[in-house]
């Protein structure tokens, strides 16, 4: 039929419900959410719920700034980083020239740039799974990566970061920093330096509210301001007042968020070390997971051996580079303990 548009939608990892799983494959955050967010959601008045949300969503943009020492036009906030995605890249990728983007990454840049008809080029991650930064060169209609990048894992610094947007001045660079807290140095600091820069950062990993849909951008008001008239256009009241006063809740409990931050990177670099033990290898991670594989398994039957175990991660069998890795999500270390269990008993049997 005329007129129907054809879209490969993204595809999220499942998301299995059993009281004794453990649940490693969508990258969340193992830890509950800071106490003062439980403290903000018991107290909070139902009677409030009769009035529409903020447009302006100040309160939080307010206690943004406070943490990150820049105003409150320095933000836009949406439902969910992948929104405040939608609306960046409604706002800044209109050029008839390609955005680029690395060809093993976030799935989502791709699903956008289809939806909203926009065409774009994925350059090759090199034989390390690295974006490789010189490639990313003019001419071009803009450029979005993460960094950490995922499914890898892989950390840019930040003097890469920069020469990506020094050779890249003509257009809007988006650096993705979802993983950044697990991380080094963010990209803020090259904000005043370089105004093409935005920065998307997300509420889902290293502040444990996957569930509440929070995402914001950081960048130059000039822009911020453009994807604000988008968000305008297209749904003024994305973020609900409850989840809002949420965020504000989680952003001012700094001390909190540093410890359970500090806590899964320590289990992160633990389990990597270890599961080397038994023959695995992986990439050296910046983030809440690791990326892992083995040369003498066939990792699909170790995703499916570990299911019946309830214990559930990443397998992507569609990415032809990716189809002999499994991306395994961090969770306490009493999970990761027997998780490792489990894989270290797989590869002792398959020896047999």
């Amino acid at each position: 039929m005329k007129g129907i548009r054809k879209i490969t939608p993204y595809v999220p990892g499942e998301q299995p419900n059993y009281s004794d799983m453990i649940k490693l494959n969508t990258n969340e955050n193992p830890y509950p959410p800071s106490p003062k967010v439980t403290e903000v959601l018991r107290n909070f008045d139902a009677e409030h719920l009769k009035r529409y949300s903020s447009i302006d969503n100040f309160s939080l943009k307010k206690a943004l700034g406070i943490k990150h020492g820049l105003s409150p036009e320095h933000f836009l906030i949406g439902n969910g980083s992948d929104e405040v995605l939608a609306f960046c890249f409604l706002a800044f990728f209109n050029s008839s020239d390609p955005i680029l983007f690395p060809d093993i990454t976030y799935g989502f840049y791709k699903v956008w740039a289809d939806l909203f008809q926009i065409p774009f080029k994925e350059l090759a991650l090199n034989s390390h799974f690295e974006i490789a930064v010189k490639n990313y060169n003019p001419p071009n209609g803009g450029i979005i990566i993460a960094n950490p990048n995922a499914p890898t894992g892989l950390f840019k610094p930040l003097v890469e970061i920069e020469h990506l947007l020094k050779e890249n001045q003509e257009v809007i660079v988006i650096i993705d920093e979802a993983y950044i807290d697990f991380a080094g140095q963010s990209a803020i600091k090259l904000l005043d330096k370089y105004p093409n820069l935005i920065i998307i950062r997300t509420f889902s990993k290293s502040s444990s509210l996957a569930g509440l849909r929070v995402g914001y951008a950081i960048g130059n008001p000039k822009y911020i301001q453009i994807a604000e008239s988008i968000k305008s256009s297209f749904n003024p009241y994305s973020v609900d007042m409850l989840a809002e006063n949420l965020a504000v809740a989680a952003v001012e409990d700094k001390k909190y968020y540093e410890e359970i931050t500090k806590d899964i990177c320590a289990t992160r670099d633990w389990f990597t070390k270890i599961i080397e033990q038994s023959g695995f290898r992986s990439l050296v991670s910046k983030t809440n997971f690791v990326l892992l594989t083995h040369p003498d398994l066939v990792i699909e039957e170790l995703y499916h051996y570990l299911e019946t175990h309830d214990i559930f991660v990443r397998y992507f069998p569609k990415i032809e580079r990716l189809n002999n890795y499994l991306r395994v999500s961090m969770g306490t270390r009493e999970e990761m303990e027997k998780v490792y269990q489990l894989m270290t008993n797989y590869v002792l049997a398959s020896k047999k």
